[in-house]
C-alpha cells in the first residue's frame, strides 16, 4: 500500500505507457482533475492531485488495456482495462 497520508486513491501507469509522450499528452487532457502531467518523456502523476480522482475512468478509457490501474486504497478494489 502506498505511504500517502489522506489519500484513498493510488494510480499507476506502466513504463511502457509512461514513457509514451503522445499518451501522456491525452491523459493529461482527459483527466478532469489534472492527476496526469505530459512531460518530454512521457507522463507523470501529479501526486497532489490524486486526492481529487473521481473514478471517472476517462484516463482507463483514453489509455491502451492494461495501461493504468486506479487503485482504491480504502477498500483493495482495481480500476483497469
Amino acid at each position: 500500500m502506498a505511504d500517502l497520508d489522506g489519500t484513498f486513491i493510488e494510480v499507476e501507469v506502466t513504463s511502457d505507457a509512461a514513457s509514451d509522450v503522445e499518451l501522456a499528452r491525452k491523459l493529461e487532457e482527459v483527466c478532469p482533475v489534472d492527476i496526469f502531467a505530459a512531460t518530454d518523456s512521457g507522463v507523470e502523476i501529479v501526486r497532489g492531485n490524486l486526492d481529487e480522482c473521481v473514478l471517472c475512468e476517462l484516463c482507463l478509457d483514453a489509455a491502451p488495456d492494461g495501461a493504468v490501474v486506479v487503485r482504491k486504497l480504502y477498500d483493495g478494489t482495481e480500476l483497469k482495462r
